[in-house]
């Protein structure tokens, strides 16, 4: 049987500590100037990674973080990590809210969606050199990821957004949380089919890994959030508090990304759509919610987000052109779309233009699609740098730009929207 040695052992401790202390070192100095902490995170991984350690002190580098059984074992963790990450973007979606919505929601969802999908999919499908496809069997799933990419939205960074704007719980504070919400679960979706169709060791054919995705969708959503709403007290009530119930509510998180791993897609998609229905449960209370964002935000995001600068060389594989194109495409799919949308749901312009800034924010979700496209070898390094610089300047941006936007129309009517 192998096992770690005493030295891979000590060696995987010091990583895990470095990386937490130095991620915890940058995400405050990057909440000094008013970012989200995963921009300090993410910097923090590229010091420690090849692009600043690794040319800077190479031996250093290869020593902290060397190949070998305590790097796999590093790997398992960003794997719970990620798997986590979804679980608490699922727990932020209300489908109450989305309901309540309506119309106004549908429509900056739906072309919130379509459009920045279409255009994402139709540049690297025409011109799939510049797009660094190089496979040409998998060009269309490609194309297909590209189009997700742009249309999906980081819904915890959205949320933070609204807040620090004081405009959470005004009407279109609740149409841009619950249009995100539309677009993260139908865009994950769509990409969970994309790995589908690219999946190495696929243990059922496409069809089959598509139609058991719905279903589980489906039965997740309706059965399953309806037994957990009822099994909920329960737990509440007899076993220990907190204790049991993170315990649970992570069980059931492992559980359906395994479940979703085995039918041919990434355990993220299981993990997110569990978050969903526990976290739509009326008995999952708001205090429970905190305790087990804090636990994932503060020990197991930081090594994932940290470990995406340890993955590649940023400034070997950065192509300032390519990138360019695809902060552009970006931009313009989700202004366009989500901005047409709103408009279309009754609001002004400038509103409609502050909505779509702030579904323009991609952050942490960005990442983790871009880093399963790179571990499945849909993408190459180039394409997936250019695809965190397009998720950290969307993320940076959104704010100041819906600010900018909303100062002279929004906040004189913010109390008589708030009740």
């Amino acid at each position: 049987m192998n096992k770690l040695s005493q030295h891979e052992i000590m060696n995987l401790l010091v990583q895990l500590s470095v990386m937490l202390m130095v991620g915890r070192l940058f995400a405050e100095m990057a909440r000094k100037i008013k970012q989200p902490a995963v921009i300090g995170e993410i910097l923090a991984g590229i010091i420690l990674g090849p692009t600043i350690l690794g040319m800077i002190q190479p031996e250093w580098f290869h020593d902290l973080f060397p190949v070998g059984s305590s790097s796999l074992v590093l790997d398992g963790f960003v794997q719970v990590a990620v798997v986590m990450l979804l679980f608490i973007a699922g727990l932020e979606v209300d489908l109450h809210i989305v309901l309540q919505q309506g119309r106004q929601a549908i429509y900056t969802s739906t072309l919130g969606l379509i459009i920045p999908f279409a255009v994402g999919f139709i540049f690297p499908y025409f011109f799939p050199e510049f797009f660094g496809s190089e496979d040409s069997s998998r060009h269309l799933a490609y194309s297909l990821f590209m189009g997700t990419s742009m249309a999906i939205t980081a819904l915890p960074v959205i949320a933070r957004i609204l807040m620090d704007l004081n405009i959470f719980k005004s009407r279109m504070g609740m149409l841009v949380i619950s249009s995100a919400m539309i677009n993260d679960l139908i865009g994950w979706l769509i990409f969970s089919v994309v790995l589908g169709m690219i999946g190495k060791e696929q243990n059922m054919s496409l069809w089959n890994t598509i139609l058991l995705t719905a279903g589980f969708t489906v039965l997740m959503l309706t059965i399953g959030r309806g037994l957990i709403n009822r099994g909920l007290p329960w737990v509440n009530k007899k076993l220990a508090w907190p204790g049991g119930l993170l315990s649970l509510a992570l069980a059931l998180c492992f559980l359906a990304a395994a479940f979703t791993e085995y039918i041919g897609i990434h355990g993220v998609f299981g993990a997110f759509i569990v978050g969903v229905a526990l976290g739509d449960s009326e008995h999952m209370s708001e205090r429970a919610k905190e305790i087990i964002h804090q636990f994932i935000n503060n020990i197991f995001a930081p090594l994932f987000f940290v470990s995406i600068g340890l993955k590649v060389n940023f400034l070997a594989n950065f192509d300032w052109q390519l990138t360019l194109v695809i902060i552009v495409i970006a931009f313009a799919g989700k202004i366009i779309g989500s901005g047409w949308g709103t408009r279309l749901g009754g609001f002004t312009w400038r509103e409609s233009l502050a909505a779509a800034f702030g579904m323009n924010a991609r952050g942490a979700m960005e990442i983790i699609l871009g880093l399963v496209a790179l571990e499945n070898g849909l993408i190459n390094e180039k394409v997936f740098v250019s695809l965190v610089i397009m998720a950290l300047v969307t993320s940076m941006s959104s704010g100041p730009l819906m600010k900018w936007m909303l100062k002279i129309k929004l906040k004189p009517s913010l109390p008589s929207e708030n009740h």
